[in-house]
Parts: structure tokens; sequence; C-alpha cells
């Protein structure tokens, strides 16, 4: 399998687009930090594009995890005992990830049933060891200075990432870009979810990348501002 690779920030940020979800490659110097990891059996994949990048692999120091889903986790045990990066996941998903609890079922809407049936298309994720627990405003050693924004809703142990410095927020799944800005789906919270996004609204950023969906990168926080507001946002189509 070939991934889709699409620079997003020259020297610093990249997208892995699979079929179903995406990652984030970003890099300090030959550091390498990944957000999410993909489905199941996508680990050679991932490499490759590392590679193609011109970047070593073996320098991936950590895989944050923006929430316990399929198509974020699915790969990421297998690329972290590749090359000894650290898994970190917040506190309140990663007994899911780990197995030990089972992956809280969303509160579907209607429209939202079909897209769903084909979300459990993606190969069911193993369990994955988590090296750190997160919480809500820990910072992380890269980016100069990645911050955890937690973000429920989505599912209860769903994180934001926001890299101040460089204007840079990973929003997971509380927030989608599939043709225009808007709520992500299949929350367990709906209400909680659309808090969530107006805090990650909040954080005025200049790129925004999604889990699904293309990064926003021209009046991002506007456009993350507007969207979050009840008022102006659909509540009931796709």
């Amino acid at each position: 399998m070939d991934l889709d690779c699409v620079e997003v920030l020259p020297g610093r940020l990249h997208m892995l687009r699979f079929p179903i979800g995406q990652a984030y490659v970003w890099r300090d110097g030959d550091a390498l930090t990944l957000i999410d990891a993909g489905h199941a059996g996508a680990a050679d994949a991932v490499e490759g594009a590392i590679r193609s990048l011109g970047l070593r692999p073996e320098r991936l120091e950590r895989i944050v995890l923006t929430h316990c889903h399929r198509d974020h986790v699915g790969a990421a045990g297998e690329l972290a005992d590749r090359w000894g990066a650290e898994v970190l996941a917040h506190a309140l998903d990663a007994p899911v990830i780990r197995g030990e609890r089972p992956v809280p079922e969303p509160v579907l809407l209607d429209w939202e049933v079909p897209l769903y049936a084909h979300g459990l298309t993606v190969p069911q994720a193993p369990p994955v060891r988590v090296d750190r627990e997160l919480t809500d405003g820990e910072t992380l050693p890269f980016g100069d200075g990645a911050v955890v924004v937690h973000a429920p809703g989505h599912t209860p142990g769903s994180i934001g990432v926001h890299l101040p410095r460089h204007g840079v927020l990973f929003t997971g799944d509380c927030v989608a870009g599939v043709g225009r800005v808007m709520l992500g789906v299949f929350n367990v919270d709906r209400a909680q979810a659309e808090e969530s996004f107006r805090r990650l609204a909040a954080l005025a950023p200049t790129v925004a990348c999604f889990g699904h969906g293309d990064p926003l990168t021209t009046d991002t926080a506007a456009a993350l501002q507007a969207a979050a507001q009840p008022a102006t946002r659909l509540p009931a189509t796709p």
C-alpha cells in the first residue's frame, strides 16, 4: 500500500493519508513525532512514506494518539516496537487502546449510520501499549512545546495537540475538514464534542490538521471559530 504524502509546512509537517483517516509526521531536525498512526497493517506504508521524505524512521521518538479508534491507533504498536518510540494517549482512552476496555459506542445521527458502517471496514486494531498517559495542559517535548488539549465528546479521552509557537493545531476527530469545517462525526457525547470544538477553535491556530479532511492553512482561525458557533453549524446533515 502506498500512502498519499502531503506537505503541510515545508521541512516540518507532512500528512499521511490512508484510505480512511490520516496521520501526521512532525519533524524537529532529525527527530520525528507521529500524530496518530493509521490502521492495522499500515506500518510498512508509514515507514515507506517517512523514508520517501528523506527521513529516518529510526528517529521516530513518539506516537501521540488523539483517541482510541481503530483508524488512528491500529499501526501504532508495530511502529513503536520497530523503532522504540514512546506511545502517548489520554488517560481516559488508554485502557481502550490497551484492549482492557471496549471501544465506547457512539450515538449516531441517522445520516451517520452508513458512514459508520463504512468506517468499520478498517481492520480492527490490536491492543497497543500506552507508555505515557496524558492529561489536559501537559506540555510535550516536540514542536517547541506541544500542549495537550483534552477535547472529549468524540471519545472520552479525545485530545487536540497544540503547537502554539508554530500556530499548528491537531484536532483529532473532534473537528473534520471534509468539504467544509465541521464537527466530527460518531460522537459518544455530541454536546460535549461541540464544547470541545469551541475550545479548540478559541486557540486560533494558523494551521489546523484534522483526523479526516485536508488541513486548513488559510483563514484558519476565522473558519474554525465560525464553524464552532451553534447558529452557523449545520446540525443534522453531512
